[in-house]
C-alpha cells in the first residue's frame, strides 16, 4: 500500500479498548492493543481470539506442540475504552500547540 493512501486509525498499540463485536465481545472488560496493522485494518488484542498453533520441533523450538496465541480481528470491531466515563468512547482529534490530540467525545479528555 502507497503512502499515500494510507488509512489513519484513532488507535495504537498500548490503548484500553473493548472488543464491540464477535465472539468476544464484551463491553465492560477493557483490554489492552498489542499490535496495529495498519495495511490489513486489523488489531492484535490481548487475550482476544486465541487461536491454537501446532509446531514442528525446531531448534529455537526443541519440543515442538500446540502453541495459544492471539490472532488479529478487524479494527471495526474495537471501540477504545474512555476510563474517566467508564464505557467506550469515540474519538475526535484536534490540534493543541502543533500537536495531533485524540480527545474522547464522551468525557472530553485526551488519550493517554
Amino acid at each position: 500500500m502507497s503512502n499515500r493512501f494510507k488509512p489513519k486509525y484513532n488507535i495504537k498499540r498500548g490503548d484500553s479498548v473493548v472488543v464491540i463485536a464477535g465472539d468476544d465481545k464484551d463491553l465492560k472488560k477493557p483490554r489492552q492493543v498489542l499490535e496495529v496493522i495498519i495495511d490489513k485494518g486489523r488489531v492484535v488484542v490481548e487475550g482476544v481470539n486465541i487461536v491454537t498453533k501446532h509446531t514442528k520441533p525446531s531448534a529455537q523450538n526443541t519440543k515442538g506442540g500446540i502453541i495459544k496465541k492471539e490472532a488479529p480481528i478487524a479494527i471495526s470491531n474495537v471501540m477504545l475504552w474512555d476510563a474517566k466515563a467508564g464505557a467506550p468512547s469515540k474519538i475526535k482529534r484536534s490540534r493543541e500547540g502543533g500537536k495531533l490530540v485524540r480527545i474522547f467525545k464522551k468525557s472530553g479528555e485526551a488519550v493517554k
